[in-house]
């Protein structure tokens, strides 16, 4: 008898940001409002800096990368 058995994979997902490319459009923060922010002089924050970002962050995660138009944010392992 055959048993499937399911393994759950971890996202270890990190986001590198490129703060000299960043030109504040903010687009990041739009899509992933809890983990990007723009302060008052339209420079980028980023909560997890250095840290992966929790599971149920991935997705908005990989939203905020793809809609940098200038490619400032980049996914990393």
């Amino acid at each position: 008898m055959l048993t499937s058995i399911n393994f759950l994979e971890e996202t270890a997902m990190k986001i590198s940001v490129d703060y000299h490319r960043c030109e504040g459009h903010g687009l990041c923060s739009e899509q992933a409002p809890t983990m990007f922010r723009l302060d008052n002089d339209a420079e980028l924050t980023y909560r997890y800096e250095g840290t992966n970002i929790p599971d149920d962050l991935v997705a908005a995660a990989r939203s905020a990368v793809d809609s940098c138009p200038v490619a400032a944010l980049r996914e990393t392992a």
